[in-house]
């Protein structure tokens, strides 16, 4: 369990913060505005009033003892600035937060935060993705164009193997002691994990039987996982 810091309770700072709370953590809140304070105070496991955009007044709050500080002010860009180059000064080593434009994510990457995150377009990509491949439920960018993707496995591909499912032929099947990619004709995709039920599968090769209802996690490129799309469905 972590403690975090939420600055801003607009609907995303409360999403993330009841999310952390629901994940096991604990959360401070703090707004300026004593009415969200208020309203929030019985679900956050401390909310706090305080002038975000002061230094002074953020040093006052403990901010040593969390694990990450997350910048959620809305449109009020200069208080966001104000706000990030004050938790700068103190001292606070991971700090996440929101941009909500594309000049303030020029200014606030020119202040070495951990990450910037804008969850309007963050959604829109994934709400984009989730209708161009309806039966992919969950995917994650994780950098240099892969995605982790997850599948729910369909009653007609019951007892298909990995390999058949990513319609690798026997020849352009790689399987060794250190890795389980498999590779198809576009590429190479690898299978990561299958979880069924409460059991979960992480050592998956290419003849590992799938079925129906099973999660499976691929990973691999957009095109890769576009052009294995058709038989997944």
């Amino acid at each position: 369990m972590a403690h975090f810091t939420v600055i801003g309770l607009g609907r995303f700072g409360v999403a993330a913060s009841l999310e952390l709370i629901h994940l096991g953590h604990t959360v401070t809140g703090v707004d300026s505005d004593p009415k969200m304070v208020e309203k929030y105070v019985e679900d956050l496991t401390e909310a706090v009033i305080c002038d975000c955009s002061d230094e002074a007044a953020l040093r006052e709050l403990d901010l040593a003892n969390s694990e990450a500080v997350l910048v959620a002010i809305g449109e009020d860009m200069q208080s966001s600035l104000l706000c990030t180059l004050a938790l700068k000064n103190l001292g606070v080593e991971v700090i996440w937060v929101k941009a909500s434009t594309k000049a303030h994510h020029t200014i606030v990457s020119k202040l070495g935060v951990a990450r910037i995150i804008h969850p309007e377009e963050e959604m829109g990509i994934r709400v984009a993705q989730s209708l161009n491949y309806p039966m992919v439920n969950n995917f994650l960018p994780i950098g240099d164009g892969l995605y982790v993707v997850e599948i729910h496995i369909k009653p007609h591909l019951d007892q298909t193997t990995v390999s058949q499912l990513l319609g690798a032929a026997q020849d352009d099947v790689k399987d060794d002691a250190k890795s389980n990619v498999i590779r198809n004709p576009k590429g190479k995709v690898a299978a990561i994990m299958v979880k069924r039920d409460l059991t979960v599968f992480s050592k998956i090769d290419s003849q590992f039987i799938l079925q129906a209802n099973d999660a499976l996690l691929l990973c691999g490129s957009r095109t890769e996982l576009k052009y294995l799309a058709p038989r997944l469905v």
